[in-house]
């Protein structure tokens, strides 16, 4: 595990118990699984390298386009799902078919952290419901990709 994925595992935990809110990224305050990305991306680097566009809850139905997985080639190191360790953020499909549309963090093998729809953030357990949705992996970068 190197620097990175540490600090992206410190900051997780922080955002624990922060209430499910869409298109919110504020520690305590709300957030969403991306606005929890984005939010650890801000601590990392010091800010963030673009403005997400308002999104409903069902924006990757209604596009069909892969929006999540551009963005994050965009700002973060996809890898091969089989290098993941802990520290990296995984993307996932809510329909097998369907384009992503959550991301987590891997907390452990065993474990993700993210904002559950309806709830807060939480450590879940990597279970077969989420390994199966499972489509896309990637590293935080040394240092912020926006400077």
């Amino acid at each position: 595990m190197n620097d990175i994925q540490r600090r992206v595992l410190t900051e997780a935990k922080r955002w624990l118990d922060t209430p499910y809110q869409h298109q919110a990224s504020e520690c305590g305050a709300g957030c969403d699984c991306l606005g929890l990305v984005r939010g650890i991306y801000r601590r990392l680097y010091g800010g963030e390298p673009v403005a997400p566009p308002p999104y409903t809850p069902y924006w990757a139905e209604q596009c069909g386009e892969e929006t999540l997985r551009k963005a994050a080639r965009d700002w973060l190191i996809e890898i091969p799902n089989a290098q993941a360790r802990p520290g990296d953020a995984l993307l996932f499909r809510m329909s097998l078919d369907a384009p992503c549309k959550h991301i987590a963090i891997l907390s452990a093998p065993n474990i993700i952290t993210h904002a559950y729809w309806g709830r807060a953030v939480v450590e879940s357990f990597f279970v077969p419901y989420w390994q199966r949705r499972w489509a896309h992996s990637f590293r935080f970068p040394e240092k912020g990709n926006y400077e």
